[in-house]
């Protein structure tokens, strides 16, 4: 029995004297703060593909909202954060470049980083390069950018904001029309963000420069698309119709014969003629240009799922 009562009171008198020299040492080194982590880019957000207007999204909500004075600037944030738009587009002299729902350029800064994301942009700074936010439960369409790509990272004031390759992307506030690019360059640190979420190249950048149309997506291996988006233009133009094919199995396209461009979440067979017939190709994600795979207006009827 003493013998207990001697060890219960020794581990006592070492407990004490641990927290004491943790707590009264005043050279005990700070606990450090915890590591701002990128957030999935599926923690509440819906990523759907194509783009806002196919998909049907609220008129002036999102990239749409603006407003007293007619700007997103001042748009109430629990309107405009509730979707925003990612498509691969061109603007000025950079292709391809992401653009968001009203078509304005979107950027990245080089003096944040990618792994792990962190923005540094705020105060003064985020006034005139607005954050890209969304709010939980929010929707993010995709159009020429991989799903995989997209993320968020958590700012220092809560809120969530859109990463691309890691890197968080920010508008202008210069831009005001489509194609505006006044942010490219600024500084030496803005440029305009790819869909990869390296820069965006410019046409200009050498003799010839890179074609000014997005190649078609690479590859990715996904499972067989259940649905797709069909543009008469190509880039994924709204400027012209749209039309969605949903299902398993054969489908036959309701206006046969006018896509220029395609998104689709997974791979799947376009076909010449309707009932899965005539000519056919195997293509797996978004397509920019049908023209590239010798397809442009000639899709009559798809095989999905």
């Amino acid at each position: 029995m003493f013998n207990k009562r001697l060890v219960s009171f020794a581990v006592l008198l070492a407990t004490g004297a641990l927290f004491l020299t943790a707590c009264g040492s005043e050279s005990a080194a700070p606990t450090a703060a915890p590591p701002v982590v990128e957030q999935p880019a599926d923690a509440g957000l819906a990523l759907l593909a194509g783009t806002a207007k196919s998909g049907d999204a609220q008129p002036k909500t999102g990239d749409w909202a603006t407003g007293p004075d007619g700007t997103a600037n001042t748009a109430p944030q629990e309107v405009a954060r509730k979707w925003v738009q990612l498509k691969s587009s061109e603007a000025g002299a950079l292709a391809p470049v992401v653009v968001n729902g009203a078509d304005l350029t979107l950027y990245r800064f080089d003096k944040d980083t990618a792994k792990p994301s962190k923005s540094t942009c705020a105060g003064d700074c985020a006034k005139t390069w607005p954050p890209v936010l969304v709010a939980p439960g929010s929707k993010i369409f995709l159009a020429g950018v991989k799903k995989s790509a997209v993320g968020t990272v958590k700012r220092d004031d809560g809120s969530l904001q859109v990463t691309i390759g890691g890197w968080p992307v920010y508008r202008f506030a210069k831009d005001t029309a489509p194609g505006d690019t006044k942010g490219q360059g600024v500084g030496g640190t803005w440029f305009g963000v790819a869909p990869n979420g390296q820069k965006a190249p410019e046409s200009n950048e050498s003799g010839e420069g890179p074609s000014r149309t997005p190649e078609p997506s690479e590859p990715s291996g996904s499972e067989p698309a259940t649905s797709v988006v069909l543009f008469d233009a190509k880039n994924f133009s709204d400027n012209e119709a749209s039309q969605g094919v949903a299902g398993n199995g054969c489908k036959n396209v309701g206006r046969p014969g006018v896509a220029s461009s395609i998104v689709a979440s997974g791979s799947l067979k376009i076909w010449s003629q309707k009932n899965c017939e005539g000519r056919s190709l195997v293509v797996d994600g978004d397509i920019a240009d049908l023209g590239k795979v010798g397809f442009d207006n000639d899709i009559a009827s798809v095989s999905l799922g």
